[in-house]
């Protein structure tokens, strides 16, 4: 499902900030925003603009620039983070619908596009970046679980599910699979020619993945994360660069790999998974809760030092429900 960068939304709550006399803290589905007192009440509709939005400079967006100015690929515009204001967590921006200019809107409707938002790409070290062959290819999903925040009306049901969880590992998307005999590469959004230099590429040979795929003599993808020297500062202290994968996928089927066949396959293949935290785990009973539950030391940490992990994804044992919950701690001090 492709992200929905700037929604329209209703206000689910308006509650004060101790101490704070200009500002209050609204919810919108599990998010929590500082706003301008008086600008909003509770059912009112709004935009919505969550975290890693990309903003162009337009003068609605001018307020910005101090706090969230960047460039991104030499263009300016203003980057939304993560930010405490009071002591409040304060994810995204709300803005009053009158920013899309009489357009006649849906709730729920994505008004990216029509507000000029994209999400905000990091610089790419060209080891990374690669050649593009194509476009991600369409018979293997992308790796973009939905956040938690933005599945509160479920929430409820999913507390009778029984989930594993995984850490969030802080790195770079690949994607290797083995198709009709052909052996593939895919950055996160792009499927990559082979290149001397491409460090996607220089994994797949020293892990022998063309190999090992091929002689399962069906067409099949894993998905893992790239980590290690070189990317998102090597937080791991891992010497060269290595994947830890957290999918197994059967392209004919169209179907993840349940946990079971997922941890066996990968166990044949002598590769490594990302680490397991729980296999037998509940939601409690709130958001917030599940927020907190998803700060903690990774599991990757050198030995002695703290590394506060990414987050967490947690997925049903049979891939049917999956999202991920990214630590407050990581995205506030997220650079």
């Amino acid at each position: 499902m492709e992200r929905k960068l700037a929604s329209v939304v209703v206000i689910d709550d308006l509650q004060p900030i101790p101490g704070a006399d200009l500002i209050e803290v609204a919810t919108v589905k599990g998010w929590k925003l500082v706003v301008k007192k008086q600008e909003f009440r509770i059912g009112d509709h709004a935009v919505y603009c969550e975290i890693d939005s990309f903003l162009p400079e337009k003068e609605d967006f001018e307020f910005l620039r101090k706090s969230s100015f960047r460039t991104m690929a030499g263009i300016p515009g203003f980057r939304l983070k993560t930010m405490r204001l009071r002591g409040q967590i304060s994810q995204g921006l709300l803005m009053p619908v009158t920013v899309l200019n009489g357009y006649a809107y849906t709730l729920g409707e994505d008004v990216s596009a029509r507000l000029g938002i994209v999400k905000y790409e990091p610089p790419m070290p060209a080891s990374l970046a690669g050649v593009a062959k194509g476009n991600f290819p369409s018979f293997i999903p992308k790796t973009d679980e939905e956040r938690i925040q933005n599945l509160s009306a479920e929430y409820e049901a999913y507390k009778n599910e029984t989930f594993y969880v995984t850490e969030k590992l802080d790195g770079s998307s690949a994607t290797f699979y083995f198709r009709d005999g052909e052996f593939g590469v895919c950055s996160r959004n792009l499927d990559l020619l082979e290149t001397t230099d491409n460090t996607f590429w220089k994994i797949a040979h020293r892990l022998h993945l063309p190999d090992r795929l091929a002689a399962l003599d069906k067409n099949m993808g894993l998905q893992g994360e790239l980590i290690g020297e070189g990317i998102q500062g090597n937080p791991y202290g891992i010497k060269g660069q290595t994947v830890r994968f957290f999918n197994a996928f059967d392209i004919d089927a169209y179907t993840y790999l349940p946990l079971p066949a997922f941890r066996e396959i990968i166990r044949l293949m002598g590769l490594e998974h990302v680490p397991i935290l729980d296999t037998a785990f509940t939601l409690p009973d709130t958001v917030d809760e599940l927020l907190l539950a998803a700060e903690g030391n990774s599991a990757l940490s050198p030995a002695g030092k703290y590394v506060e992990r990414e987050g967490v994804v947690i997925r049903s044992a049979d891939k049917r429900i999956s999202f991920k919950v990214i630590s407050n701690k990581f995205l506030l001090n997220e650079k």
